[in-house]
């Protein structure tokens, strides 16, 4: 096996020096303009220079995100617009509409480029045709099973090849949602999505009288949404309320009802579950591939962190021919997440995985708390930009690149060098006994 580049989220520079620090070989990251994060994005020119200087400086790899479906508009000024990029040296364009790889392989043949998971590779023959076109890596859709992608890379052994591992999933497919467009006219391929999936809606019963005219009645999920009795060959049958009409009602657009369908499948408007494949790094190694990609760009300090520390572990672990460490699915389970599944990998866990990856992952629970941002090694002290609450008493876990550690917290030290109790939250500066060292630039969690 070959160790395959662990690739994770860049929003902002500090995120991109954390992700390296924790175990990253590479970061992507993109203009709001011409990728698909235009929101909560700092890397405006200045920054990408800064970055790519930083990546190659620590010899890490840098890939520029340039992955949105353009209209008219924005080809007019894009070859204009990339050129000061361009001679930033990024190590590659990801890139996803056929036109603007056009435009970009004819002015810069020499500049490699990826395709982004936004075109939907799902099959070999799609990844000759952009290999004879002179793409250097095919990022595959996430629709594809680890059957799928070992026969992909058996059909194209001399093409990279990247899968996502980790991160939000959407529930259209690979991205192609027209919710946001519909409630906001903000269009999710031109780097604006609002996540209209995740809004907070309300189911309401409904049925269509004589007329066609849609009438709403009350409706009582929890007395009528009992779970069928197995049949004898272990499937569920449908559900007779399955045939009904539903209406769908979001928070912030009272009286506004839209029917939602569904059939056999489930229903279609719904919040996805997050992408989790950290038991499927070995396979994705024997496999061959050559990047495991992270996703997360407008994710926190934490997320970068916890991530690239977990999935850098399970590939060293993985290439010494070590067992899959269960414990990595507690470290991912302490992010903020919707409930993991590892998405189309496979239909069911495996025999060793099933009765462990639920209970397993949440025996230790945890909540991201702080950043160190200072510390006096003559008092052993460190300085605790504080995130979420927490108490004199409390067990924490210092996560720091060379190794984590967990303490329980015995004294709490004011800013103004009093005594205190509790650090209240977020904007609250606590001084937290961390003697030994070796805690800069450390994150800070909680054990609920």
């Amino acid at each position: 096996m070959k160790a395959p580049e662990l690739l994770a989220p860049a929003g902002a520079l500090e995120k991109m020096r954390t992700a390296y620090d924790f175990g990253a070989d590479a970061v992507y990251a993109g203009q709001p303009r011409y990728s698909l994060r235009a929101r909560n994005n700092e890397f405006a020119l200045p920054q990408l220079a800064q970055g790519i200087e930083e990546a190659h400086q620590r010899g890490k790899l840098f890939y520029v995100a340039s992955n949105l479906m353009p209209h008219n508009a924005k080809l007019k000024s894009y070859l204009a617009d990339m050129a000061p990029v361009i001679a930033m040296r990024p190590d590659a364009l990801i890139m996803a509409d056929p036109g603007l790889i056009m435009m970009v392989r004819e002015k810069w043949p020499d500049m490699p480029v990826h395709l982004s998971v936004q075109a939907n590779t799902v099959n070999y023959a799609a990844v000759r045709f952009w290999q004879a076109l002179g793409l250097s890596r095919v990022i595959l859709s996430r629709e594809i099973s680890l059957d799928e992608i070992e026969e992909i890379r058996q059909q194209c052994p001399d093409m990279e090849l990247e899968v996502f591992v980790h991160g939000a999933l959407c529930i259209a497919y690979s991205g192609r949602c027209l919710l946001s467009g519909y409630f906001n006219h903000r269009d999710p391929n031109q780097g604006t999505c609002t996540n209209s999936c995740r809004w907070d809606y309300k189911v309401h019963d409904a049925e269509e009288d004589p007329a066609g005219i849609i009438q709403i009645k009350d409706f009582d999920f929890r007395a009528e949404m009992e779970q069928s009795a197995l049949s004898d060959c272990g499937s569920l049958p449908r559900h007779p309320l399955a045939d009904q009409v539903y209406l769908i009602e979001e928070r912030e657009r009272p009286g506004q009802l839209m029917p939602v369908l569904e059939d056999e499948h489930g229903t279609y408007i719904m919040n996805s579950k997050d992408l989790r494949a950290i038991q499927h790094v070995e396979r994705l190694l024997r496999i061959g591939i050559d990047s495991l990609k992270i996703e997360g760009r407008t994710k926190s300090l934490y997320y970068v962190a916890r991530t690239s520390q977990a999935y850098r572990k399970a590939i060293d672990d993985a290439m010494q021919g070590q067992a899959f460490d269960l414990s990595l699915l507690s470290d991912l389970e302490s992010l903020a997440n919707r409930g993991y599944t590892d998405g189309f990998y496979q239909r069911h866990s495996t025999v060793e995985h099933q009765n462990y990856l639920r209970g397993h992952s949440e025996s230790e629970r945890q909540q991201y708390v702080g950043d160190v941002v200072n510390y006096d090694a003559a008092s052993g002290l460190a300085e605790i930009a504080v995130k979420n609450r927490f108490a004199v008493g409390d067990r924490l876990e210092i996560i720091h690149p060379a190794g984590n550690r967990e303490i329980k917290v015995e004294k709490l030290i004011g800013i103004s060098g009093e005594a205190v109790n509790e650090a209240p939250g977020s904007g609250y500066r606590v001084r937290l006994p961390l003697p030994g060292g070796n805690v800069e630039r450390a994150l800070v969690a909680r054990f609920l």
